[in-house]
């Protein structure tokens, strides 16, 4: 009888036990969650770091195989190779870049403009992308036209007017400087980040190694090394396949004669980062610059931007990166419009590097899982 007392009372201490252990996981898992809704901003570019640090590290390791010297020379001779080109590219073409951005600005809104006027004609409502109060213009051009009876242009702008002019001008020029210190110390921070994990890889390494605990430490090592090596090789395929959609897009439309193909060839380079969204608004900016040409170059650079996206879904993407990564279009696309709605513009950008790390983690587990049933047949 007492030992039957003594079991229910130790199976009772189990699964208050237990319950206690699971309500404290569920309650960590919730506060995790919560900490990454309302700091998703911070992760991603922390997260944007580390992948800037990884892009670094691989260029290192394949300088290495060129040249036998110290990881730190190595990692110092990569970062002025890339200062070097990217200050070129910025004192040879930067007076070219500014005017060709400044002239591309002007046509995007002009024929954005055109296409508004288009639909509207056609009985499309547009009042949905109005990016301002059109009756404050309607307001100025009724009062500036000759022959009005309005007396208001004649007369000095009152102490209020004056007051709330002012505050205006000052409220938007807090917001750009706000947005510029911002976007800039952005940059700083992801370039500080990256040369930082760059520096000292393995000290970064063995610490997320040690957070693990010592049962699952093999595991471990085997998951952040295979996660390293995945993002290595992808980052140095989508650098080769970003040139190479920068080249064909700007050597293309400067043969059929589109201005501002140098900046149109960059902003296509720089969007095929990001993986069918990033084409389709490239396409879409580069066909809305054409029709400024004339219709035969509108047509002839969406069938330039058709052939330059066959290039790299059937010939770059299968070429190059068949080794980094292997990941389905339809769940690579979902997963992208799951983070750009949620998370905005990081989410977007940074979709594919992390569907790469939760595919990486998904892999091992199935093959463990698979070796032990294997090994447990007989």
């Amino acid at each position: 009888m007492t030992e039957s007392s003594d079991r229910r009372l130790l199976a009772r201490n189990d699964l208050a036990w237990a319950i206690a252990v699971g309500g404290v996981a569920v309650v960590l898992f919730a506060s995790l969650l919560w900490f990454a809704w309302h700091f998703a901003a911070t992760l991603f570019l922390i997260f944007a770091g580390i992948l800037l640090g990884v892009g670094l590290n691989a260029m290192t390791h394949l300088l290495g195989r060129i040249v036998r010297m110290p990881q730190p020379l190595r990692l110092m001779i990569v970062c002025l190779t890339l200062a070097v080109l990217l200050s070129g590219v910025l004192v040879l073409g930067g007076a070219t870049i500014a005017q060709q951005a400044t002239v591309l600005s002007n046509t995007i809104k002009s024929q954005l403009g055109t296409v508004k006027a288009f639909l509207e004609k056609n009985g499309v409502d547009t009042s949905y992308f109005e990016l301002g109060n059109a009756a404050e213009p309607a307001a100025d051009a009724a009062a500036a036209t000759p022959g009005t009876t309005t007396t208001a242009p004649r007369n000095l702008p009152s102490a209020s007017t004056l007051a709330s002019s002012g505050g205006a001008i000052v409220s938007q020029t807090l917001k750009v400087l706000l947005g510029t210190v911002s976007a800039v110390g952005n940059f700083f921070i992801v370039l500080f980040l990256g040369l930082a994990f760059a520096a000292q890889p393995s000290i970064y390494r063995d610490g997320l190694i040690f957070m693990a605990p010592s049962a699952y430490r093999t595991q471990a090592i085997a998951i952040v090394d295979h996660i390293a090596e995945t993002l290595e090789r992808w980052l140095l395929a989508q650098l080769l396949t970003m040139f190479a959609v920068f080249a064909v897009t700007w050597i293309g439309l400067e043969l059929i004669g589109i201005p501002s193909s140098f900046i149109l060839g960059i902003q296509a380079g720089l969007l095929a980062f990001v993986p069918t969204v990033g084409a389709l608004i490239g396409g879409l900016i580069v066909v809305l610059a054409s029709l400024a040409t004339g219709w035969v170059a509108a047509a002839s650079a969406f069938v330039l931007f058709l052939g330059v996206h066959a290039l790299e879904s059937y010939v770059l993407t299968p070429v190059i990166q068949r080794q980094a990564l292997d990941i389905p279009p339809a769940t690579l696309f979902a997963f992208q419009i799951l983070l750009g709605v949620v998370f905005g513009i990081w989410g977007l950008a940074l979709a594919l590097p992390l569907m790469a790390i939760v595919k990486v983690m998904i892999d091992y587990f199935k093959g463990m899982r698979s070796r032990e049933t294997d090994a447990a047949a007989p």
